[in-house]
């Protein structure tokens, strides 16, 4: 949008605290807006301005991506950080916090640098390594990652040994900084590429136990328990005992999600779709069903896109040798979308909840909230459907997205955030 444009009638949701209005108005100007509801059908005929029809359509904050990787942000002929914000961006992610492992570990100050563009509202935050160059054998300087601007501190997909944690927790350098650490042993999961069960042995996969998670996860709940005044997030639970414990638990921890977890199972897999191999492992449907359960009753957090781009080289590994993991920031609200409020009746609060307002609070952020004169701001049409395909504008250089050539429906079809590599269009 680049004139005065007012979209009459249009759904809004406004915050988490304000119930979605629907037959609504919006008023914007350069991509600011500038009224809602009566005042901006007011002020629109006060300059003229017709409305555009968009009933179908939904105006909302934007969403927080609570943690995702990005091996090579500068180089390489795959993802990096200017086609991530592009891609994301324009997905209506308005903050991405980027984990901490890469070519270079950000395990120091220095190493914090040069990740948020010039003139782009799109927020870059970054975990800081939890340890020394993220071998997990002694702790890296917290405070000063900190006070360098770090969000919070990680340990990547593997937790560190639990004396090690115990060790940081009591000195506390991270005051109330989230420490973002996965209940995920690799030495429990062994060559296991598909979450334990008769599906897994069916499609002649490696089977990951489920203990691979719990075990960790008791661990580290007991370290929750000891420590109640640290922050300790768990990352991607992914297995219904896992949210049993964690929802039985006097002294919870906070926890996230990946998208893809919500919506795939290992009932569909097959020998052939081997950009199912994420970490942790796909579960069955009823760990599916439990993360669901868990994420709408409030004991799961936030969603994370998680995404783990690879170059075309990458994914001509065979599945066994090549990093697990798979990207796609612009799938994962038409996707939600259709798994959560279409097929199971979730309000539009509830996902958002979900999406933005639970991430931006598990990350110590303001929740993402639409304000008059701002541009912070999505518009999503779960109606339209687009083509998913590699070399479409403003793609994502990731070649392991899934359903690549498979039409989707819904699609954020305008974000007002001004990014460096769209600002032309």
């Amino acid at each position: 949008m680049t004139e005065t444009m007012l979209l009459d009638p249009v759904q809004v949701l406004v915050a988490s605290d304000q119930p979605l209005q629907v037959g609504s108005a919006a008023l914007f100007e350069d991509d600011r807006l500038i009224a809602l509801g009566d005042e901006a059908r007011a002020r629109a005929r006060e300059r003229g301005v017709s409305g555009h029809d968009r009933g179908q359509q939904l105006l909302a904050p934007c969403l927080v991506d609570p943690h995702s990787s990005l091996p090579h942000p500068f180089t390489g002929s795959g993802e990096t950080l200017e086609t991530l914000i592009n891609a994301a961006g324009r997905a209506g992610y308005g903050q991405l916090a980027l984990l901490p492992n890469g070519e270079s570990e950000r395990d120091s100050p220095e190493r914090l640098k040069g990740f948020q563009p010039k003139d782009c509202d799109l927020k870059v935050h970054l975990w800081g390594s939890f340890s020394h160059r993220g071998e997990g054998e002694r702790l890296s300087s917290h405070a000063d990652l900190l006070q360098a601007g770090a969000i919070g501190l990680s340990a990547g997909e593997q937790m560190p040994s639990a004396n090690l944690i115990d060790r940081a927790l009591m000195l506390g350098e991270m005051a109330g900084a989230p420490v973002l650490i996965a209940p995920h042993d690799s030495s429990l999961r062994g060559d296991g590429m598909i979450r334990e069960g008769v599906e897994t042995l069916r499609a002649g996969w490696p089977a990951d136990p489920t203990i691979s998670e719990t075990l960790p996860m008791g661990q580290l709940l007991e370290l929750q328990r000891r420590h109640g005044k640290r922050k300790l997030v768990l990352m991607n639970l992914s297995t219904a005992d896992g949210v049993e414990m964690l929802s039985h638990t006097p002294s919870p921890a906070l926890a996230t999600v990946s998208w893809w977890h919500l919506v795939q199972d290992r009932s569909k897999q097959t020998a052939e779709t081997t950009q199912w191999f994420v970490t942790p492992s796909i579960g069955g449907e009823a760990d599916r069903n439990a993360l669901i359960d868990g994420l709408r009753e409030g004991t799961i957090n936030a969603v994370a896109v998680h995404g783990m781009p690879l170059d075309d080289e990458e994914c001509l590994l065979p599945p066994d040798q090549r990093p697990k993991g798979l990207s796609g920031h612009h799938l994962v609200l038409p996707t939600l979308w259709k798994h959560l409020v279409i097929d199971l009746g979730w309000s539009v609060n509830q996902l958002w909840q979900a999406l933005s307002f639970g991430p931006a609070r598990l990350l110590g952020q303001d929740e993402e909230r639409l304000s008059i004169g701002s541009n912070r701001w999505l518009l999503f049409d779960p109606e339209q459907t687009w083509d998913h395909t590699r070399d479409a504008p403003y793609a994502p250089k990731a070649a392991n997205q899934p359903w690549i050539g498979v039409p989707i429906r819904g699609q954020v079809v305008s974000c007002g955030l001004k990014i460096p590599t769209n600002q032309a269009d």
